[in-house]
């Protein structure tokens, strides 16, 4: 028997209309039949180069933070694994007093090799409305996600010659301060796929649910705006993505998306969140190899002034 909040959820959920409009960047599109086209294989071959990058946050007090970003390009050619490119860096952020205001400052070190961005990007405010949840100021930690997010962008601006198409995972929105200097400098060959949108239709719905209900068999494109597409790259798969950039990748991506582990989606992307990902493993291993320095130690004391919670979380 289900209970009364299940069936007044469910009664929320199948009350939508089919007859609807997308909101996306605050105009109103109406849902059309005749945006739909179907996709389907190319023969010919092209090389896709996948990004996608991981971080840990491996010391953070009040003041400072540090963190271990990793960001990976997977190039395949006829959907064989070919080139793998790997950039590691290290970023320490501390907040710095400039013109009567808290700013986050930040250095970067990698760990072989030149840097993809510069440390001018990253100085923000700690007011900055792009990183801030509501009237708090924004947490020194956050600087690691734009950090990570820039080398993301630039990665892929640098390998863009060596590839036909480059697909980036998340989309080409500028939301940080500085991301929009990044963007406009990628090519025409650079797109990007996002795993969830927050997209909402004006009757609440998601936009993503809705298509996949009217939506044609196989595997098509849906156009919304611009270089923005919802997209559906395995006949059989069961979600829906939003798709930034040049269209004309996807015949040549549609075989790489027949993986069994997440059917629709591409594997190069897969593989490369895998690749780049920095697990709680390794994560301590970086935060021990750090701390156990002797020239480390006056690092602690400013360690014990966010531990509390660990503290209480042990004890429960």
């Amino acid at each position: 028997m289900s209970s009364p909040i299940s069936q007044q959820i469910i009664s929320f959920l199948t009350n939508f209309p089919l007859q609807d409009k997308i909101l996306f960047n605050n105009k109103q599109i109406d849902i059309d039949k005749n945006s739909f086209s179907p996709l389907s294989n190319s023969t010919d071959s092209k090389t896709i180069a996948f990004i996608d990058g991981g971080q840990a946050e491996i010391i953070t007090t009040g003041n400072f933070c540090l963190s271990f970003i990793r960001i990976v390009a997977q190039f395949f050619h006829q959907n064989q694994k070919k080139q793998t490119l790997k950039h590691e860096f290290y970023l320490f952020t501390y907040a710095k007093w400039i013109n009567e205001e808290l700013c986050y400052e930040s250095k970067l070190f990698p760990v072989e090799g030149e840097l993809l961005i510069s440390e001018e990007l990253l100085s923000i405010s700690s007011n900055d409305t792009t990183i801030k949840n509501g009237v708090e100021r924004a947490s020194i930690s956050k600087v690691a996600n734009m950090a990570r997010r820039f080398s993301e962008l630039a990665l892929a601006n640098k390998v863009q010659p060596q590839a036909n198409y480059v697909i980036m995972d998340g989309n080409l929105d500028s939301s940080y301060k500085n991301e929009s200097k990044l963007i406009t400098k990628l090519s025409d060959n650079v797109s990007a796929i996002a795993k969830s949108s927050s997209l909402f239709t004006v009757s609440g719905n998601s936009p993503v649910v809705l298509l996949n209900k009217i939506n044609p068999c196989g595997c098509w494109r849906y156009f919304l705006n611009g270089n923005t597409y919802f997209v559906k790259l395995h006949e059989k798969a069961k979600h829906v993505f939003r798709f930034d950039g040049n269209s004309e990748v996807l015949p040549y991506l549609l075989p790489n998306c027949a993986d069994a582990i997440f059917l629709g989606y591409p594997y190069g992307l897969i593989l490369t969140d895998k690749l780049a990902r920095v697990s709680n493993e390794e994560r301590s291993q970086l935060r021990m190899n750090f701390l156990l320095r002797s020239e480390n130690k006056a690092i602690l004391d400013y360690l014990h002034t966010s531990d509390a919670h660990d503290i209480l979380d042990r004890l429960g």
